[in-house]
């Protein structure tokens, strides 16, 4: 097992200084970065009408975005002492801070125009929906997509692209004055237990990292297009497709399209739940590093042994026939395990024996370093070996079974670390139940699979949640609650619960 321990707020040296002005600083810079992708969903809102309130709404939403983050620049570039404006000194605290706070912050900014617009009228519908889109969640308030403004519908999936790869990662390679703290940015907002270079540089890395997001998405949309869809569409879905987010452009999803469309979109959630290293090394001429990873091994496993069981299923049950059943299966098994959430069928009505999977499957989620979301691959396979070998030395106490992944011995921390990641996954899961029973009066099922849906960052679940519904009649309060599970599942736990530790804020 590769790379360094995961982050873990609990066991932080909390007695060390945070650099509050410098970590404001930080997250003044990345809201910057965040604001001048507006101006792409406004390039197209002005192509539409110039003159329309949506086109208002992005340049209003970016002006505020660029007077909160220039100020915050300016203002604290000019008091802070000399010594604090150095970035080196970035700790771990301080890491784990900025991503949360950021996340945060790009969030509220980026509802605004869905609020301005007026196609949200809702502040807290908006920032779920923001929310959704950058932590690729794919969980919406919208009842009516088709008809909607383009550059809306732009925006909000350009939140997905951008929250895939990662925001923080975005920042590092475009900022140059971060240095050797951006090291602590990164690993923050990794996603898996730890957080490996490619460069010698983290900006090498993080460069590198969206050149192979952005090939890829580059591919796909030519291939959509090839498919007969317009390229505004094939833009949208891509951007749901690499960062399995799963917003589309149409009510129906996916089953909007036909069978070739479909197909093309199964293949890309496969490769976006894959980590993005592989791809990197692939592209190089090292093909057979797929297999050579046991974390993939896994993953694809998981679909040669679910893909026959859901087809079969569906067969038997009339649920659907021939290379439907088979295309059905394939889709939603990946959709659900890569965390994407898109849909071809309302997996609501299929059978009780299937649904149960897919409940499972949205627990485990991608590969660590892919764009999926969930515990990730690797997680629940050590968990499990560790379970397996636990069990053998109770029957024999002398027996030395060293945990090993891709033949390399597993740290002892990380297997910790991964222990209390279980359980704080299982707390908050379980604490999303309650709250949506309590604030909402949601039924056990829909109460459940809404709290692991955002947690896992899928979007649909069951029951009033499921396929064909949304996330639309759910109160204020459930929303707020919801969207900080979102935010928890997608920066790994840690970067946003270290925001609710007291002792993290002492300087």
């Amino acid at each position: 097992m590769r790379g360094k321990a995961p982050l873990d707020p609990w066991t932080l040296p909390l007695h060390h200084t945070m650099h509050i002005p410098l970590v404001i600083n930080v997250v003044a810079r990345i809201l910057l970065v965040v604001s001048l992708t507006m101006l792409w969903p406004l390039g197209w809102a002005v192509f539409e009408d110039p003159g329309s309130l949506e086109t208002r709404a992005f340049i209003f939403s970016i002006l505020v975005s660029v007077v909160i983050g220039g100020g915050g620049v300016g203002l604290l570039r000019k008091f802070l002492p000399v010594p604090s404006r150095d970035y080196d000194v970035i700790s771990a605290k301080d890491g784990l801070s900025i991503v949360g706070l950021s996340w945060i912050s790009i969030s509220l900014i980026g509802a605004l125009p869905f609020y301005f617009s007026g196609v949200i009228p809702s502040y807290p519908d908006a920032f779920f929906e923001t929310v959704s889109g950058f932590t690729t969640t794919g969980a919406t308030v919208l009842t009516r997509i088709e008809g909607l403004p383009p550059g809306i519908l732009f925006w909000r999936s350009l939140t997905h692209w951008l929250g895939g790869m990662g925001i923080i990662v975005l920042s590092v390679a475009l900022l140059p004055a971060i240095g050797r703290g951006a090291y602590r940015l990164y690993s923050a907002e990794a996603p898996g237990p730890s957080a490996e270079r490619l460069r010698p540089t983290v900006k090498e890395t993080a460069i590198t990292l969206w050149s192979v997001y952005f090939l890829l998405s580059l591919l796909e949309t030519l291939l959509l297009m090839l498919g007969g869809m317009p390229l505004f569409d094939a833009l949208c879905h891509t951007f749901g497709t690499m960062a399995t987010g799963g917003f589309s452009t149409r009510n129906a999803s996916i089953a909007a399209y036909g069978v070739y469309i479909q197909w093309i979109i199964t293949l890309f959630m496969f490769l976006a739940g894959c980590s993005f290293i592989l791809h990197f090394q692939a592209l190089r001429g090292k093909v057979l590093v797929y297999f050579r990873s046991e974390e993939f091994r896994v993953y694809l496993g998981l679909f040669l042994l679910l893909i026959p069981l859901f087809t079969g299923v569906l067969l038997l049950s009339g649920m659907a026939a021939g290379e439907r059943a088979f295309r059905q299966a394939c889709f939603q098994v990946v959709s659900i395990l890569t965390t994407t959430g898109y849909t071809t069928a309302d997996f609501n009505l299929w059978p009780s024996f299937l649904k149960i999977f897919l409940i499972l499957l949205m627990f485990v989620g991608g590969c660590a370093g892919s764009t999926g979301g969930g515990m990730k691959v690797i997680r629940v396979y050590v968990a499990l070996k560790s379970g397996f070998k636990s069990i053998i030395r109770s029957l024999l106490p002398n027996v030395v079974l060293p945990l090993k992944v891709d033949s390399k011995p597993v740290p002892e921390a990380y297997v910790v670390n991964a222990g209390a990641y279980f359980i704080i996954y299982i707390f908050l899961f379980g604490l999303g139940t309650v709250v949506m029973t309590f604030t909402d009066g949601a039924d056990l099922v829909t109460a459940f699979s809404a709290s692991v849906a955002c947690l896992s960052n899928i979007g649909p679940g069951l029951g009033e949640v499921g396929a064909a519904q949304n996330y639309a009649w759910i109160s204020s309060a459930g929303k707020w609650f919801l969207s900080f599970l979102m935010l928890a599942g997608r920066l790994e736990l840690y970067a946003i619960l270290i925001l609710f530790v007291p002792a993290a804020w002492r300087r």
